[in-house]
């Protein structure tokens, strides 16, 4: 009797269709990861220009501007003012809104900061004044 050597056909489809689901699993968590990651540069950003709001330009003024931006708001890194995307504050299609209320004159009381996020619910920070 003799006795061959190697692997059957079946063993061979068994480690393919496992390597496959591993293969799969493996860029299905990537995904997720790198859009928690995303999710975590909006937070950082939309943290920065609140803290920006807060400590700098309201206590400088005394009110909230209409508008923010770079121009205005010149305590943080430009950068943060981009979106993920590469979208600025502003762009319609940007992650980021800034949305002023109670102005006159181009002074504001208040003010809603938004991130909308890919894993979890809309980032908003408020007013604190």
């Amino acid at each position: 009797m003799s006795i061959k050597k190697g692997f059957t056909v079946l063993e061979v489809i068994i480690v393919a269709v496992f390597a496959s689901l591993l293969i799969i699993l493996f860029f299905i968590q990537k995904s997720n990861i790198d859009a928690m990651k995303r999710d975590e540069d909006r937070k950082i950003a939309i943290n920065a220009m609140y803290y920006a709001l807060e400590e700098s330009f309201y206590k400088d003024h005394g009110y909230y501007p209409e508008t923010i931006s770079e121009e205005n708001i010149k305590v943080i890194d430009p950068a943060l003012w981009t979106d993920p995307s590469g979208l600025n504050l502003g762009d319609p299609l940007s992650s980021y809104s800034y949305e002023p209320a109670n102005c006159k004159d181009g002074k504001c009381k208040e003010y809603i900061l938004k991130a909308d996020l890919e894993k979890e619910d809309t980032y908003a920070k408020y007013n604190r004044n």
